[in-house]
């Protein structure tokens, strides 16, 4: 048997797998004063966790939720969870009790894991991730089974309402392999250094189990390290690959950046990217950074990559081995994607999409070459004057201008019309020169009208920004 064999799988067992063979290896190293752990260090962790949930007595597949900060208790607890035969929750611990609650009842975790001060859901039972310790439940005896069975849940961001929870097979991490080559160009030898928190699925996936599973070694910032902070701590820890979200990499070009001989490259997700950002960078660092376009429901599955870089202003291609086409100008993942999750949790189940194609809600362009470029969300589309507008387009256009950051977004005006606002961060704009940038880049529907300064934009702890909240 091996640990990608997909009747006898565990997700737990194949990210870990690799760490086997180097056990003295470095697996995670915390800049700026946390813990390191090598590939040995991370399975005893894991191992031990996995032994304290298992005594618990908790049922096969009983959901866990993780209430966990940005420490290395999260990824060894996710981890743990599946090895022993449980289903991890993973979720921010920046959620207050009113929004944590509805969402535990949604799922009705057995359990929840969590750190002192962070909040709870009422009712559920609860035990510190700290005093989970052992004994040890040995990587051999962990449950394999049909690659097909629910894995983990996550939650959506809940931009369009709620937020849904997500179902996964354990195949999904299998599924992940395709970003090796596709977007990271990740090798056993790479230090990746991941800008975001532990518990962001982005840093999660990208910054640590992909990584792990490769037998490679993650770089995470200590908590409230400031991005400012980055690019030195790049330079001294000899980071081979970067990963961030667009506004990450805003705020880094604001000041110098050292050299960083051993960089190869950026990773860039969680919204689109610039070309005016892309270019910059390389400019500064002499790197290029690969963009990819993914969901919660299947993960990313367009992206540039150092064996095929996006055209510019292009989010890049299709992934080797993942199912999606273009369809009427709308971006679908086909049914046979092994990415794409096994459904919503509805009712204790979850229900799996109709149809053979899953509408993934993005608008994009398809070049000849298969190429893709990201237009937004059909639900985040602009409709001023009638007219459809992607605010990503216009943001695009309008990011070579002097200021920090900028969006886009709708005002309506006294006399009840909706017009195009550009909300931006920065000295006040010449607004002539502005328009006149504008007016060069953009027809004249998708100009921005007014031109509305802002001492910040509303933007998540990891960059990404809240486009609810630009009003």
């Amino acid at each position: 048997m091996t640990e990608r064999d997909p009747a006898r799988f565990n997700l737990a067992a194949y990210v870990l797998d690799a760490g086997r063979a180097r056990p003295d290896h470095p697996a995670l190293e915390v800049l700026g004063g946390g813990p390191r752990l090598s590939h040995g260090a991370l399975l005893r962790a894991v191992e031990r966790r996995a032994g304290a949930l298992a005594a618990l007595g908790l049922p096969g597949g009983a959901r866990v939720l993780l209430r966990l900060g940005n420490s290395p208790d999260f990824p060894v607890t996710h981890l743990a969870c599946a090895a022993a035969g449980l289903v991890p929750v993973p979720t921010s611990a920046l959620l207050t009790e009113a929004e944590i609650g509805p969402m535990a009842k949604r799922i009705a975790p057995a359990l929840a894991v969590h750190e002192p001060g962070i909040a709870l859901p009422p009712g559920v039972r609860a035990v510190e991730a700290a005093d989970l310790d052992g004994p040890a439940l040995p990587f051999a005896d962990w449950p394999r089974g049909d690659a097909e069975r629910l894995g983990y849940l996550v939650f959506t961001s809940g931009s369009g309402g709620a937020p849904k929870a997500v179902a996964h097979a354990h195949r999904a991490v299998l599924a992940r392999r395709a970003m090796w080559e596709g977007w990271y160009g990740l090798r056993a030898s790479d230090r990746m250094l991941h800008a975001g928190a532990f518990n962001w699925t982005y840093t999660l996936g990208t910054g640590l189990l992909d990584p792990w599973a490769i037998g490679a070694t993650a770089l995470i910032p200590a908590p409230d390290t400031a991005a400012e902070a980055l690019p030195t701590l790049m330079a001294e820890h000899g980071a081979t690959i970067f990963a961030a979200a667009p506004g990450v990499y805003r705020r880094l070009l604001r000041g110098a950046i050292p050299p960083l001989p051993a960089l190869r490259h950026g990773l860039s997700a969680g919204e689109a990217l610039p070309p005016a950002t892309r270019a910059a960078w390389r400019e500064a660092t002499g790197t290029d950074v690969h963009e990819a376009l993914g969901m919660s429901e299947c993960s990313t599955f367009v992206s540039g990559s150092p064996a095929r870089p996006a055209p510019e202003g292009w989010s890049g291609h299709v992934q080797p081995g993942r199912v999606a086409r273009v369809r009427d100008g709308h971006l679908e993942v086909g049914r046979g994607d092994p990415g794409l999750m096994l459904g919503y949790w509805e009712d204790g189940a979850p229900r799996a999409p109709e149809g053979e194609w899953f509408p993934t809600g993005d608008l994009v362009e398809e070049a000849g070459d298969g190429a893709i470029r990201h237009l937004g969300r059909a639900d985040a589309m602009l409709n001023p004057g009638g007219y459809r507008v992607s605010p990503v387009e216009v943001e695009a256009a309008l990011a070579g201008l002097p200021v920090e950051d900028v969006a886009v977004g709708e005002v309506r005006t006294d006399g009840g019309a909706t017009v195009l606002a550009a909300y931006y961060v920065g000295p006040p704009l010449d607004q002539a020169a502005a328009d006149a940038h504008a007016a060069a880049r953009l027809a004249r529907y998708k100009q921005p009208r007014m031109w509305l300064r802002r001492e910040r934009l509303p933007r998540n702890p990891n960059g990404k920004l809240i486009r609810a909240e630009l009003r």
